[in-house]
């Protein structure tokens, strides 16, 4: 099964996730045809096998980056590195991170990763302690709750590539309970049938649906990078439901005609240098709405 190897060793024990059983019914042929669709973009962007590596090397640079004695030498540097990979951050939170600073920074992630507290606690926690502030007016609380989820993103982001044995990725775009929206519903039979899908956004809800995923992934044969592949496909099926909403157009951090395969890369944040290793971040408020749904 999925757990192949022993976690980070600085990975506290309680945050060990029971999974609960997804309380909906997942259909092995929509995980397939999620799968194929998958494997075949990639196959005409140099194959899946890059893309798995691509996903490898975050993992590493997160690992790397997040220990506890790489937290103390942290700085702008190693965080901007890491908010490049988040594709629903990079667009809007660096000016509040620096605003907040670099130290304050690293020991919110401290926190987030080694402190005390449940772990739906420490992500509420990450989130409440950046300076985002309410405002007065419908758009300025539009604007703060974007960046709410961005921060939650981010946490979570943090947390899975740090160690993604333990952790599953827990970020809006692959569910949204109060939107109903995200890449598990794609995975669900009928969803369209049910008033609400019975899914929430406990970690031990992305849990069950990541056993799932992961012994579907092992029926097809692949038994390394399995928590890799898991990304992937979600990825996929996310990328194929926005793209049936909107027409393929998935807001300003896309280019007009975007494919799939670029897409999915962006999502994970496996999407590559700029021309002129330009960073992707923005350094200002630009008061963009990046559009693609659960994941904005």
């Amino acid at each position: 099964m999925l757990w192949f190897r022993k976690p980070a060793a600085e990975t506290v024990e309680r945050d060990l996730i029971a999974p609960a059983a997804p309380g909906v019914d997942f259909d092995p042929a929509l995980f397939r045809a999620h799968m194929n669709s998958l494997i075949e973009f990639a196959r005409a962007d140099g194959g899946i096998e890059r893309y798995v590596e691509s996903l490898s090397a975050k993992q590493q640079l997160f690992n790397e980056s997040l220990t506890e004695e790489s937290l103390s030498r942290f700085d702008d540097g190693k965080l901007e590195a890491l908010l490049d990979t988040v594709f629903t951050a990079r667009r809007k939170l660096h000016p509040v991170l620096a605003e907040f600073g670099i130290d304050a920074t690293a020991g919110a992630i401290r926190d987030l990763l080694y402190g005390n507290g449940e772990l739906g606690q420490r992500v509420s926690a990450f989130v409440a302690a950046l300076p985002i502030r309410e405002g007065e007016g419908l758009e300025a609380r539009r604007r703060a709750a974007r960046l709410r989820r961005a921060a939650h993103d981010l946490a979570c982001e943090l947390l899975h590539f740090r160690d993604p044995l333990r952790y599953p990725l827990m970020v809006y775009w692959v569910w949204d309970e109060d939107t109903m929206s995200g890449a598990l519903r794609e995975f669900a039979r009928n969803p369209d049938r049910v008033e609400k899908l019975p899914l929430d956004m406990r970690p031990e809800t992305f849990e069950g649906a990541r056993r799932w995923l992961a012994g579907e992934i092992e029926g097809q044969g692949i038994y390394r990078d399995v928590p890799l592949w898991i990304d992937l496909v979600k990825a996929a099926a996310y990328t194929h439901y926005f793209r049936s909403m909107t027409g393929g157009v998935l807001g300003s951090d896309f280019e007009r005609g975007s494919r799939p395969e670029e897409q999915v890369k962006k999502l994970l944040g496996i999407d590559g240098e700029r021309r002129g290793g330009r960073t992707r971040i923005a350094r200002e408020d630009t008061q963009r709405n990046d559009t693609i749904s659960g994941a904005a």
